[in-house]
């Protein structure tokens, strides 16, 4: 039965156990190609494309739509058409689900002190030796948003994802909130964690403190990518900000959510859940008010690191999604030539998120450049 090969559910990130089979885009009975999309797994992020691991014939569906998996658990049969019905009978009768030691291989759970002051982040790859990326959410994020990168970019170097203060399980204790206090936390993780130089990936609000830190601490950057950011234009959507900071109901939370992405439904019910859970935190609705007040009042966005981008030496990546309701990817135009721009069609302003294969493989590629040129 060598000629078998099963699809399993994917575990994107550390606090994913299970997921909901929402779709499958490939019938039984179809040829799939590695990395061709064939379902639509709902987690409690976001609904995503789950991308196959192997090539062949799709010949069987075990888990039917709407049903829900755990990680590791046999959701399709990938096999030639010489294979038999019984063989694969007889493989799947004897399959066993096999979760990995998260403790040896997946992403571990660290603290670190700011002022006195508890920072939360995650770390995958620590045994791998390519220079670190360390990754930074956007307002009203977490470290869970690159749930579907932290695994595909930590194959060959450690990866650290940061709970911003205001943020996940880090510090509800604000000082000023401007973005000088938030690159001094990363700074303090950066510290805490023993690295030199890393490759500084911020999405949205999260880009600004990247370019922060490169303000701050060029010496601690290798390179920079920016996810649909802020810090290169004037604006930002204050429906988003003002209503997420307001929302309380489920309905609100969800029409916050779906304006994040370019489809609606990929917002999940547990995504909803989550943030309603993070908003009744003690302390979280004055520090992303404190957090909002400085950085991104009125929908303006009080901080442009334009100069800054155009004078370093440093290789920067920017990448928007074509239908970015919460940042105009407009506010590209005119950078400096030298900055490498992805724009992705039909996503939204989480890239990461709404096309996590096109985005890990393009920041792989860009991490293996840079580093390229520095050897």
């Amino acid at each position: 039965m060598s000629d078998i090969l099963p699809i399993v559910m994917p575990k994107w990130g550390l606090a994913m156990s299970e997921g909901t089979l929402v779709s499958w885009l490939v019938p039984e009975g179809g040829e799939v190609n590695k990395g061709d999309e064939i379902a639509e797994i709902e987690t409690t992020k976001i609904t995503n494309a789950f991308a196959s691991p192997n090539s062949g014939v799709l010949r069987r569906q075990i888990v039917k739509v709407g049903e829900i998996a755990p990680v590791g658990a046999l959701l399709a049969i990938v096999a030639p058409t010489t294979v038999t019905n019984d063989e694969i009978d007889a493989f799947v009768g004897s399959f066993v689900v096999e979760v990995k030691d998260e403790g040896a291989s997946g992403a571990v759970e660290r603290e670190a002190n700011f002022a006195g002051k508890k920072l939360f982040y995650k770390l995958a790859g620590g045994s791998q030796d390519g220079i670190p990326v360390v990754l930074i959410h956007g307002f009203g994020g977490d470290a869970d948003n690159w749930l579907f990168n932290i695994d595909a970019l930590s194959a060959d170097r450690p990866v650290y994802a940061i709970d911003l203060p205001g943020h996940g399980k880090s510090t509800k204790d604000i000082a000023s909130g401007d973005l000088g206090e938030l690159a001094d936390a990363v700074a303090a993780v950066v510290n805490d964690a023993g690295i030199s130089k890393a490759h500084f990936v911020g999405h949205s609000l999260g880009a600004a403190v990247v370019f922060k830190m490169l303000e701050q601490h060029p010496d601690r950057v290798a390179s920079i990518v920016g996810v649909a950011p802020a810090g290169v234009g004037p604006s930002v959507n204050d429906a988003y900000v003002s209503g997420f900071i307001a929302a309380e109901k489920r309905k609100d939370v969800k029409s916050s959510l779906q304006m994040l992405v370019a489809d609606p439904e990929q917002v999940s019910a547990a995504m909803i859940e989550g943030i309603q859970r993070y908003k009744r935190l003690e302390g979280v609705a004055k520090a992303i008010q404190t957090i909002a007040a400085k950085t991104l009042p009125g929908g303006r966005q009080t901080s442009s690191f334009r100069d800054l981008l155009e004078k370093t030496n440093k290789p920067i990546l920017i990448v928007w999604g074509e239908k970015d309701a919460i940042i105009d990817a407009a506010q590209a135009e005119g950078l400096s030539g030298k900055i490498s721009i992805i724009r992705l069609p039909g996503v939204g302003h989480m890239p990461h998120l709404e096309a996590a294969n096109t985005f890990n493989d393009r920041l792989i590629e860009q991490f293996k450049n840079v580093e390229a040129n520095i050897r």
